[in-house]
């Protein structure tokens, strides 16, 4: 079963609880900045676990010492969705382990 769009104002509520986050177009997106490369990689690692376990991926990217996060729901036309501010709320939970900003 598709997931169904949230409302506007779901999207922002959910925002509200991720500092950091937001909505860009049909996405939230966020974007990290670690203390070096090594540190930027492991959180793409553990970024990558957290999406396999939620069957939920995101568009990620690898920069010398930033990841960055777009994110949205294919199933349910390109719009953000419940499953979006999970994954958001896993990674928010690991990212700080990871000397994370």
């Amino acid at each position: 079963m598709p997931a169904e769009p949230l409302s506007a104002h779901d999207v922002e509520a959910g925002l509200s609880e991720l500092p950091g986050w937001q909505l860009d177009g049909d996405r939230i997106t966020r974007t990290y900045r670690l203390p070096s490369h090594f540190a930027a990689a492991g959180l793409t690692v553990h970024i990558a676990q957290i999406q396999d376990e939620l069957n939920h991926h995101s568009d990620l990217a690898l920069g010398y010492n930033t990841v960055s996060l777009a994110v949205h729901t294919h199933d349910a036309g390109g719009a953000v969705t419940h499953k979006d501010l999970t994954l958001a709320s896993r990674v928010e939970a690991v990212a700080a382990g990871h000397g994370a900003e």
